[in-house]
């Protein structure tokens, strides 16, 4: 039996215990790495069939965000 772990659900796991942690207890260090632990989790989650979802969803929102705003002009 082959046990494989995919990187970008540990990472989902890691970034999702980090930010249960309380927010006075976290550094300035401490922030800076959980910032570059969820870009390195953006990069690889990115060109799965679940980032380009993510990614037409926001598309849509930020859409009808400006669509709302400029409409009355």
């Amino acid at each position: 039996m082959v046990l494989t772990i995919n990187v970008a659900v540990l990472l989902a796991v890691v970034i999702v215990l980090r930010l249960r942690r309380r927010t006075q207890a976290r550094s300035r260090n401490d922030e800076q790495l959980t910032v570059a632990i969820v870009l390195v989790f953006g990069v690889l989650i990115a060109p799965t069939g679940f980032g380009q979802w993510i990614a037409e969803v926001v598309e849509e929102l930020a859409r009808g965000i400006s669509e709302s705003g400029g409409g009355g002009r």
